[in-house]
Protein backbone atom coordinates (compact mmCIF):
# COMPACT_ATOMS: atom_id res chain seq x y z
CA UNK A 1 0.00 0.00 0.00
CA UNK A 2 2.83 2.38 0.88
CA UNK A 3 4.41 1.70 -2.49
CA UNK A 4 1.14 2.52 -4.25
CA UNK A 5 0.85 5.79 -2.30
CA UNK A 6 4.40 6.72 -3.19
CA UNK A 7 3.72 5.96 -6.84
CA UNK A 8 0.59 8.14 -6.84
CA UNK A 9 2.52 10.94 -5.12
CA UNK A 10 5.27 10.69 -7.71
CA UNK A 11 2.68 10.90 -10.47
CA UNK A 12 1.19 14.03 -8.88
CA UNK A 13 4.63 15.63 -8.73
CA UNK A 14 5.32 14.76 -12.37
CA UNK A 15 1.92 16.18 -13.40
CA UNK A 16 2.49 19.38 -11.41
CA UNK A 17 5.95 19.84 -12.93
CA UNK A 18 4.52 19.29 -16.40
CA UNK A 19 1.81 21.88 -15.74
CA UNK A 20 4.42 24.36 -14.48
CA UNK A 21 6.51 23.78 -17.58
CA UNK A 22 3.43 24.38 -19.72
CA UNK A 23 2.77 27.62 -17.86
CA UNK A 24 6.36 28.78 -18.35
CA UNK A 25 6.08 27.90 -22.04
CA UNK A 26 2.86 29.90 -22.25
CA UNK A 27 4.54 32.83 -20.50
CA UNK A 28 7.46 32.83 -22.92
CA UNK A 29 5.14 32.46 -25.89
CA UNK A 30 2.92 35.30 -24.66
CA UNK A 31 5.93 37.59 -24.38
CA UNK A 32 6.71 37.13 -28.07
CA UNK A 33 3.37 38.32 -29.47
CA UNK A 34 0.84 41.07 -28.76
CA UNK A 35 -2.66 40.31 -27.46
CA UNK A 36 -5.01 38.82 -30.04
CA UNK A 37 -8.61 39.61 -30.89
CA UNK A 38 -11.29 38.17 -28.61
CA UNK A 39 -13.94 35.96 -30.21
CA UNK A 40 -16.84 34.48 -28.23
CA UNK A 41 -18.88 31.40 -29.09
CA UNK A 42 -22.29 31.10 -27.42
CA UNK A 43 -23.97 27.70 -27.76
CA UNK A 44 -27.62 28.08 -26.70
CA UNK A 45 -28.64 24.45 -26.39
CA UNK A 46 -31.62 22.50 -25.13
CA UNK A 47 -29.84 21.08 -22.07
CA UNK A 48 -27.05 23.60 -21.48
CA UNK A 49 -25.87 27.05 -22.46
CA UNK A 50 -22.14 27.27 -23.05
CA UNK A 51 -20.02 30.38 -23.51
CA UNK A 52 -16.42 29.94 -24.68
CA UNK A 53 -13.97 32.84 -25.05
CA UNK A 54 -11.08 32.55 -27.48
CA UNK A 55 -8.10 34.80 -28.13
CA UNK A 56 -7.40 34.70 -31.85
CA UNK A 57 -3.91 34.91 -33.38
CA UNK A 58 -2.59 34.40 -36.89
CA UNK A 59 -1.35 30.94 -35.93
CA UNK A 60 -4.34 29.70 -33.95
CA UNK A 61 -6.79 30.19 -31.09
CA UNK A 62 -6.18 30.13 -27.33
CA UNK A 63 -9.16 29.30 -25.10
CA UNK A 64 -9.15 31.76 -22.20
CA UNK A 65 -12.63 31.43 -20.71
CA UNK A 66 -15.49 28.97 -20.29
CA UNK A 67 -18.91 29.31 -18.69
CA UNK A 68 -21.87 26.92 -18.62
CA UNK A 69 -25.38 26.97 -17.22
CA UNK A 70 -28.32 24.54 -17.29
CA UNK A 71 -30.81 25.36 -20.03
CA UNK A 72 -34.52 25.10 -19.23
CA UNK A 73 -35.95 27.62 -21.68
CA UNK A 74 -35.56 25.66 -24.92
CA UNK A 75 -37.30 22.65 -26.41
CA UNK A 76 -35.72 20.82 -29.34
CA UNK A 77 -33.44 23.78 -30.02
CA UNK A 78 -36.25 26.37 -30.02
CA UNK A 79 -36.75 29.03 -27.32
CA UNK A 80 -39.97 28.46 -25.38
CA UNK A 81 -39.15 30.63 -22.33
CA UNK A 82 -37.25 33.84 -23.00
CA UNK A 83 -36.85 34.84 -19.35
CA UNK A 84 -35.30 31.50 -18.34
CA UNK A 85 -33.02 31.52 -21.37
CA UNK A 86 -31.79 35.06 -20.71
CA UNK A 87 -31.03 34.15 -17.10
CA UNK A 88 -29.00 31.11 -18.18
CA UNK A 89 -27.12 33.11 -20.83
CA UNK A 90 -26.15 35.73 -18.26
CA UNK A 91 -24.95 33.04 -15.87
CA UNK A 92 -22.79 31.34 -18.51
CA UNK A 93 -21.39 34.64 -19.80
CA UNK A 94 -20.55 35.86 -16.30
CA UNK A 95 -18.55 32.68 -15.60
CA UNK A 96 -16.70 33.06 -18.89
CA UNK A 97 -15.97 36.75 -18.19
CA UNK A 98 -14.54 35.96 -14.75
CA UNK A 99 -12.30 33.29 -16.18
CA UNK A 100 -11.17 35.31 -19.20
CA UNK A 101 -10.72 38.57 -17.31
CA UNK A 102 -12.65 40.71 -19.80
CA UNK A 103 -16.15 41.99 -20.50
CA UNK A 104 -18.12 40.35 -23.30
CA UNK A 105 -20.54 42.27 -25.47
CA UNK A 106 -20.60 40.45 -28.83
CA UNK A 107 -20.88 36.77 -29.71
CA UNK A 108 -21.26 34.23 -32.47
CA UNK A 109 -24.23 32.05 -31.61
CA UNK A 110 -25.51 28.74 -32.96
CA UNK A 111 -28.96 27.76 -34.15
CA UNK A 112 -30.57 24.34 -34.56
CA UNK A 113 -34.01 22.75 -34.57
CA UNK A 114 -36.60 21.04 -36.78
CA UNK A 115 -37.41 24.37 -38.41
CA UNK A 116 -34.00 24.46 -40.14
CA UNK A 117 -34.11 23.62 -43.85
CA UNK A 118 -31.18 22.99 -46.20
CA UNK A 119 -31.20 22.66 -50.00
CA UNK A 120 -28.95 23.18 -53.01
CA UNK A 121 -29.60 25.86 -55.63
CA UNK A 122 -27.89 26.83 -58.94
CA UNK A 123 -27.13 30.31 -60.25
CA UNK A 124 -25.95 31.70 -63.63
CA UNK A 125 -24.41 35.06 -64.53
CA UNK A 126 -23.26 36.34 -67.95
CA UNK A 127 -19.58 37.39 -68.24
CA UNK A 128 -19.37 37.99 -72.03
CA UNK A 129 -15.69 37.14 -72.46
CA UNK A 130 -14.19 39.44 -69.84
CA UNK A 131 -12.26 38.79 -66.65
CA UNK A 132 -14.31 37.64 -63.65
CA UNK A 133 -14.28 40.11 -60.76
CA UNK A 134 -15.56 40.14 -57.18
CA UNK A 135 -18.79 41.77 -58.30
CA UNK A 136 -19.45 38.91 -60.74
CA UNK A 137 -19.04 36.33 -57.96
CA UNK A 138 -21.45 38.30 -55.80
CA UNK A 139 -23.96 38.53 -58.65
CA UNK A 140 -23.94 34.79 -59.40
CA UNK A 141 -24.46 34.01 -55.71
CA UNK A 142 -27.37 36.47 -55.62
CA UNK A 143 -28.83 34.67 -58.65
CA UNK A 144 -28.47 31.32 -56.87
CA UNK A 145 -30.25 32.48 -53.72
CA UNK A 146 -33.11 34.12 -55.61
CA UNK A 147 -35.42 31.21 -54.88
CA UNK A 148 -38.87 30.98 -53.37
CA UNK A 149 -38.95 29.98 -49.71
CA UNK A 150 -41.77 29.82 -47.17
CA UNK A 151 -42.97 33.16 -45.86
CA UNK A 152 -42.04 32.22 -42.30
CA UNK A 153 -38.47 31.23 -43.27
CA UNK A 154 -35.39 33.40 -43.71
CA UNK A 155 -31.98 32.62 -45.19
CA UNK A 156 -29.15 32.29 -42.65
CA UNK A 157 -26.46 30.73 -44.89
CA UNK A 158 -25.59 30.77 -48.58
CA UNK A 159 -22.60 28.43 -48.93
CA UNK A 160 -20.95 28.15 -52.37
CA UNK A 161 -20.10 24.56 -53.29
CA UNK A 162 -18.37 25.12 -56.63
CA UNK A 163 -18.19 27.46 -59.62
CA UNK A 164 -18.32 26.70 -63.34
CA UNK A 165 -16.80 28.90 -66.03
CA UNK A 166 -18.25 27.82 -69.37
CA UNK A 167 -17.50 24.06 -69.57
CA UNK A 168 -14.93 24.04 -66.73
CA UNK A 169 -16.35 22.64 -63.47
CA UNK A 170 -15.17 22.15 -59.90
CA UNK A 171 -13.66 25.64 -59.61
CA UNK A 172 -13.32 26.97 -56.04
CA UNK A 173 -12.26 30.54 -56.91
CA UNK A 174 -13.15 31.87 -60.37
CA UNK A 175 -11.75 35.38 -59.86
CA UNK A 176 -9.36 36.43 -62.61
CA UNK A 177 -10.62 33.80 -65.07
CA UNK A 178 -12.15 34.68 -68.42
CA UNK A 179 -15.27 33.19 -69.94
CA UNK A 180 -18.71 33.70 -71.38
CA UNK A 181 -20.77 32.38 -68.50
CA UNK A 182 -20.21 32.00 -64.75
CA UNK A 183 -22.35 29.48 -62.87
CA UNK A 184 -22.43 28.20 -59.31
CA UNK A 185 -24.09 25.69 -57.03
CA UNK A 186 -24.75 26.85 -53.47
CA UNK A 187 -26.15 25.25 -50.35
CA UNK A 188 -28.83 27.41 -48.76
CA UNK A 189 -29.86 27.08 -45.11
CA UNK A 190 -33.07 28.71 -43.89
CA UNK A 191 -34.59 29.05 -40.43
CA UNK A 192 -37.95 29.99 -38.98
CA UNK A 193 -38.16 33.77 -38.55
CA UNK A 194 -39.80 33.49 -35.15
CA UNK A 195 -37.11 31.12 -33.84
CA UNK A 196 -34.36 33.44 -35.10
CA UNK A 197 -36.06 36.49 -33.58
CA UNK A 198 -36.46 34.81 -30.19
CA UNK A 199 -32.79 33.78 -30.09
CA UNK A 200 -31.70 37.31 -30.97
CA UNK A 201 -34.08 38.71 -28.32
CA UNK A 202 -32.58 36.46 -25.65
CA UNK A 203 -29.05 37.58 -26.52
CA UNK A 204 -30.05 41.24 -26.68
CA UNK A 205 -31.84 41.05 -23.32
CA UNK A 206 -28.69 39.48 -21.89
CA UNK A 207 -26.67 42.49 -23.10
CA UNK A 208 -25.06 40.76 -26.09
CA UNK A 209 -24.76 41.68 -29.74
CA UNK A 210 -24.97 38.73 -32.15
CA UNK A 211 -22.30 39.13 -34.82
CA UNK A 212 -23.57 36.13 -36.76
CA UNK A 213 -25.96 33.22 -36.31
CA UNK A 214 -24.44 29.92 -37.43
CA UNK A 215 -25.98 26.51 -38.07
CA UNK A 216 -24.62 24.40 -35.23
CA UNK A 217 -23.50 21.49 -37.40
CA UNK A 218 -21.45 23.87 -39.55
CA UNK A 219 -19.90 25.38 -36.43
CA UNK A 220 -19.10 21.94 -35.03
CA UNK A 221 -17.44 20.98 -38.31
CA UNK A 222 -15.08 23.94 -37.96
CA UNK A 223 -13.81 22.52 -34.66
CA UNK A 224 -13.94 18.74 -35.17
CA UNK A 225 -13.19 17.99 -38.85
CA UNK A 226 -9.87 18.02 -40.66
CA UNK A 227 -9.42 19.44 -44.19
CA UNK A 228 -8.48 15.94 -45.36
CA UNK A 229 -11.80 14.54 -44.12
CA UNK A 230 -13.74 17.33 -45.80
CA UNK A 231 -11.95 16.68 -49.09
CA UNK A 232 -12.39 12.91 -48.98
CA UNK A 233 -16.01 13.05 -47.82
CA UNK A 234 -17.29 12.96 -44.24
CA UNK A 235 -20.60 13.04 -42.36
CA UNK A 236 -20.68 15.02 -39.11
CA UNK A 237 -23.41 13.96 -36.68
CA UNK A 238 -23.93 16.33 -33.75
CA UNK A 239 -26.19 14.65 -31.17
CA UNK A 240 -27.37 17.47 -28.94
CA UNK A 241 -29.94 17.45 -26.19
CA UNK A 242 -32.98 18.25 -28.34
CA UNK A 243 -31.91 17.52 -31.91
CA UNK A 244 -29.43 15.58 -33.99
CA UNK A 245 -27.74 17.70 -36.67
CA UNK A 246 -26.24 16.21 -39.83
CA UNK A 247 -23.77 17.90 -42.16
CA UNK A 248 -22.06 16.20 -45.12
CA UNK A 249 -18.85 17.55 -46.64
CA UNK A 250 -17.08 16.45 -49.81
CA UNK A 251 -14.41 18.02 -52.01
CA UNK A 252 -13.77 20.53 -49.26
CA UNK A 253 -17.26 22.02 -49.16
CA UNK A 254 -20.72 21.48 -47.67
CA UNK A 255 -22.99 19.14 -49.61
CA UNK A 256 -25.98 18.43 -47.39
CA UNK A 257 -27.53 19.42 -44.05
CA UNK A 258 -30.44 18.00 -42.10
CA UNK A 259 -32.01 18.38 -38.66
CA UNK A 260 -33.60 15.40 -36.88
CA UNK A 261 -35.91 16.10 -33.95
CA UNK A 262 -34.44 13.55 -31.55
CA UNK A 263 -31.43 13.84 -29.26
CA UNK A 264 -29.95 13.03 -25.88
CA UNK A 265 -33.06 14.18 -24.02
CA UNK A 266 -35.03 11.40 -25.68
CA UNK A 267 -32.63 8.82 -24.24
CA UNK A 268 -33.01 10.38 -20.78
CA UNK A 269 -36.81 10.58 -21.02
CA UNK A 270 -37.02 6.95 -22.17
CA UNK A 271 -35.05 5.91 -19.09
CA UNK A 272 -37.22 8.08 -16.85
CA UNK A 273 -40.42 6.47 -18.14
CA UNK A 274 -39.08 2.94 -18.53
CA UNK A 275 -37.49 2.81 -15.07
CA UNK A 276 -40.11 5.04 -13.41
CA UNK A 277 -37.45 7.37 -12.05
CA UNK A 278 -37.15 11.21 -11.99
CA UNK A 279 -35.54 12.82 -15.04
CA UNK A 280 -32.50 14.09 -13.12
CA UNK A 281 -31.83 10.60 -11.80
CA UNK A 282 -32.34 9.15 -15.27
CA UNK A 283 -29.68 11.52 -16.63
CA UNK A 284 -27.24 10.43 -13.92
CA UNK A 285 -27.94 6.76 -14.59
CA UNK A 286 -27.37 7.32 -18.30
CA UNK A 287 -23.99 8.93 -17.66
CA UNK A 288 -22.85 6.42 -15.01
CA UNK A 289 -24.14 3.14 -16.44
CA UNK A 290 -25.25 3.88 -20.00
CA UNK A 291 -24.04 2.08 -23.11
CA UNK A 292 -25.10 1.73 -26.74
CA UNK A 293 -24.81 -2.07 -26.90
CA UNK A 294 -26.68 -4.18 -24.36
CA UNK A 295 -24.98 -7.46 -25.33
CA UNK A 296 -21.71 -6.15 -23.86
CA UNK A 297 -23.24 -5.69 -20.40
CA UNK A 298 -22.95 -8.37 -17.72
CA UNK A 299 -26.50 -9.68 -17.14
CA UNK A 300 -26.08 -9.95 -13.36
CA UNK A 301 -24.83 -6.41 -12.75
CA UNK A 302 -27.43 -4.54 -10.66
CA UNK A 303 -27.84 -0.79 -10.12
CA UNK A 304 -29.97 1.19 -7.68
CA UNK A 305 -32.72 3.16 -9.40
CA UNK A 306 -34.30 6.01 -7.37
CA UNK A 307 -38.08 6.19 -7.35
CA UNK A 308 -40.57 8.97 -6.76
CA UNK A 309 -41.95 9.78 -3.34
CA UNK A 310 -40.53 8.16 -0.23
CA UNK A 311 -40.12 4.71 -1.75
CA UNK A 312 -36.83 2.87 -1.49
CA UNK A 313 -34.64 2.65 -4.61
CA UNK A 314 -35.37 -0.38 -6.79
CA UNK A 315 -32.80 -2.91 -7.96
CA UNK A 316 -32.59 -3.08 -11.76
CA UNK A 317 -30.03 -4.87 -13.89
CA UNK A 318 -27.80 -2.63 -15.92
CA UNK A 319 -28.75 -4.62 -19.02
CA UNK A 320 -32.38 -3.51 -18.69
CA UNK A 321 -31.20 0.09 -18.52
CA UNK A 322 -28.97 -0.29 -21.58
CA UNK A 323 -31.70 -2.08 -23.55
CA UNK A 324 -33.76 1.11 -23.28
CA UNK A 325 -30.88 3.34 -24.38
CA UNK A 326 -29.85 1.08 -27.25
CA UNK A 327 -33.33 1.09 -28.76
CA UNK A 328 -33.44 4.89 -28.90
CA UNK A 329 -29.86 5.56 -30.04
CA UNK A 330 -30.26 2.91 -32.76
CA UNK A 331 -33.41 4.68 -33.94
CA UNK A 332 -31.58 8.02 -34.16
CA UNK A 333 -28.59 6.60 -36.02
CA UNK A 334 -30.82 4.64 -38.42
CA UNK A 335 -32.75 7.82 -39.21
CA UNK A 336 -29.46 9.54 -40.02
CA UNK A 337 -28.38 6.60 -42.17
CA UNK A 338 -31.66 6.67 -44.08
CA UNK A 339 -31.25 10.42 -44.63
CA UNK A 340 -27.78 9.83 -46.09
CA UNK A 341 -29.18 7.17 -48.44
CA UNK A 342 -32.24 9.19 -49.50
CA UNK A 343 -30.14 12.31 -50.17
CA UNK A 344 -27.67 10.36 -52.33
CA UNK A 345 -24.78 11.45 -50.11
CA UNK A 346 -23.75 8.17 -48.53
CA UNK A 347 -21.65 7.08 -51.51
CA UNK A 348 -19.58 10.28 -51.11
CA UNK A 349 -18.59 9.58 -47.49
CA UNK A 350 -15.20 8.02 -48.10
CA UNK A 351 -13.68 9.57 -44.98
CA UNK A 352 -16.21 8.03 -42.60
CA UNK A 353 -18.48 9.44 -39.91
CA UNK A 354 -17.66 11.78 -37.02
CA UNK A 355 -20.06 11.91 -34.05
CA UNK A 356 -19.95 14.79 -31.59
CA UNK A 357 -22.21 16.46 -29.03
CA UNK A 358 -22.93 15.41 -25.45
CA UNK A 359 -24.43 12.03 -26.34
CA UNK A 360 -21.27 11.10 -28.25
CA UNK A 361 -19.84 10.10 -24.85
CA UNK A 362 -22.24 7.15 -24.57
CA UNK A 363 -20.10 4.02 -24.14
CA UNK A 364 -19.71 1.74 -27.18
CA UNK A 365 -21.42 4.26 -29.46
CA UNK A 366 -18.66 3.98 -32.08
CA UNK A 367 -19.11 0.21 -32.33
CA UNK A 368 -22.88 0.51 -32.79
CA UNK A 369 -22.54 3.32 -35.33
CA UNK A 370 -20.04 1.36 -37.42
CA UNK A 371 -22.51 -1.52 -37.57
CA UNK A 372 -25.30 0.79 -38.77
CA UNK A 373 -23.36 2.95 -41.23
CA UNK A 374 -20.90 0.25 -42.39
CA UNK A 375 -18.28 3.00 -42.34
CA UNK A 376 -15.40 3.97 -40.02
CA UNK A 377 -16.63 6.13 -37.12
CA UNK A 378 -14.82 8.31 -34.59
CA UNK A 379 -15.84 10.69 -31.83
CA UNK A 380 -15.28 14.37 -32.65
CA UNK A 381 -13.46 16.57 -30.12
CA UNK A 382 -12.53 20.26 -30.48
CA UNK A 383 -9.00 20.38 -31.93
CA UNK A 384 -6.32 22.87 -33.02
CA UNK A 385 -6.76 25.08 -29.95
CA UNK A 386 -4.39 26.23 -27.22
CA UNK A 387 -4.62 28.03 -23.90
CA UNK A 388 -7.11 26.30 -21.61
CA UNK A 389 -7.76 23.65 -24.25
CA UNK A 390 -8.15 20.93 -21.63
CA UNK A 391 -11.23 22.72 -20.25
CA UNK A 392 -13.13 22.31 -23.52
CA UNK A 393 -11.66 19.04 -24.80
CA UNK A 394 -15.05 17.36 -24.72
CA UNK A 395 -17.68 16.67 -27.43
CA UNK A 396 -20.11 18.77 -25.38
CA UNK A 397 -18.14 21.90 -26.27
CA UNK A 398 -17.53 21.23 -29.96
CA UNK A 399 -20.22 23.65 -31.14
CA UNK A 400 -19.11 26.53 -28.89
CA UNK A 401 -15.46 26.13 -29.88
CA UNK A 402 -16.53 25.78 -33.51
CA UNK A 403 -18.33 29.12 -33.31
CA UNK A 404 -15.00 30.71 -32.36
CA UNK A 405 -13.31 29.02 -35.33
CA UNK A 406 -16.12 30.24 -37.58
CA UNK A 407 -15.72 33.77 -36.24
CA UNK A 408 -11.97 33.62 -36.83
CA UNK A 409 -12.49 32.54 -40.44
CA UNK A 410 -15.14 35.16 -41.12
CA UNK A 411 -13.47 38.18 -39.55
CA UNK A 412 -12.72 38.22 -35.83
CA UNK A 413 -13.96 41.27 -33.97
CA UNK A 414 -12.77 42.55 -30.62
CA UNK A 415 -15.01 42.86 -27.60
CA UNK A 416 -14.60 45.47 -24.90
CA UNK A 417 -12.15 44.84 -22.10
CA UNK A 418 -9.33 43.11 -23.98
CA UNK A 419 -7.65 40.53 -21.79
CA UNK A 420 -4.09 41.41 -20.89
CA UNK A 421 -1.14 39.08 -21.29
CA UNK A 422 -0.52 39.25 -17.56
CA UNK A 423 -4.10 38.21 -16.83
CA UNK A 424 -3.75 35.14 -19.06
CA UNK A 425 -0.54 34.06 -17.34
CA UNK A 426 -1.95 34.79 -13.87
CA UNK A 427 -5.04 32.71 -14.63
CA UNK A 428 -2.96 29.77 -15.81
CA UNK A 429 -0.67 29.84 -12.76
CA UNK A 430 -3.64 30.16 -10.42
CA UNK A 431 -5.12 26.99 -11.87
CA UNK A 432 -1.85 25.08 -11.36
CA UNK A 433 -1.12 26.25 -7.84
Amino acid sequence: MDEIMETDAEKDIVTLNADKQAARHEEKRAEKRPPGDIVVGLDIGTTKICCVVGEVFDDGVDIIGLGTAPSTGLKKGVVVNIEATVKAIRQAVEQAENQAGCELHSVYTGIAGNHIKGFNSPGIHAINGREIKDADVEDVIIAAKTVKISENQQIIHVLPQEYMVDDHTGIQNPRGMTGIRLATNVHIVTADQGAVHNLLTCCRNAGLEVLDMVLESIASASAALSPEEMDLGVALIDIGGGTTDLAVFCDGTIRHTCEIGFGGNNLTNDLSVGLRTPVLDAERLKEDYGSAIASLIKPNHVVDVPTVGDREPRKVTQKVLVDILQARIMEILEMVNQELINSGQKSKINGGVVITGGSALLANLVDLAEQIFDLPVRIGYPVKIGGRAQDVYNPRYTTAVGLISYGRQHGAQKVSGDVSMGQRIKSLWKKIM
